[in-house]
């Protein structure tokens, strides 16, 4: 099961003892490193078609998103990989399952935004956080590759977690 009910600082946290543990640097993504991976090359509003069911994410499948039957709302956590839909690059549960922590401070906007994919540090509200991904008990409208959000930073809501990285050596 995934990691849930995470502050922001606990993430970091999580990230710096790992990063100690191996030697490795671990942190949280970048807003736009989050969403480069969950898109994995696609444009469409998921990664793997345009609109989608409870059949392939884990959301609230009872609220529709565009023209999709209603579907299954499973109303809890899912193992990770449940649904056997990874995107091209490997990864599973994007969309769903539970809102995932970012490094950047919300920002009401792109406006100002660095275009080389780092962390958005300036400006912005530094206590609050960016999530993106949605998360199981939200419509699938809210999972989307573009949906974004944001939480109190030393909050940590039932469905929020967490996907770490690390810089590969070139």
């Amino acid at each position: 099961l995934p990691v849930e009910n995470v502050s922001w600082y606990e993430a970091i946290e999580f990230c710096l003892r790992l990063s100690l543990k191996t030697g490795r640097n671990y942190r949280l993504p970048s807003e736009a490193e989050w969403e480069y991976a969950c898109r994995a090359g696609t444009t469409t509003s998921f990664y793997f078609v345009e609109t989608v069911t409870s059949d392939v994410i884990n959301c609230n499948g009872s609220e529709i998103y565009a023209v999709e039957p209603k579907s299954n709302f499973y109303n809890k956590i899912t193992e990770v990989g449940s649904f056997d839909v990874a995107n091209a690059f490997g990864l599973y549960d994007m969309h769903g399952l539970v809102w995932e922590w970012c490094a950047d401070p919300w920002h009401n906007n792109y406006h100002g935004a660095p275009v080389n994919g780092s962390v958005w540090d300036i400006g912005g509200d530094i206590h609050r956080r960016v999530l993106r991904g949605g998360a199981w008990n939200f419509s699938a409208e809210l999972c989307r590759s573009a949906s974004r959000s944001w939480n109190e930073a030393e909050s940590g809501l039932r469905m929020s977690g967490f996907r770490v990285v690390f810089s590969a050596e070139v």
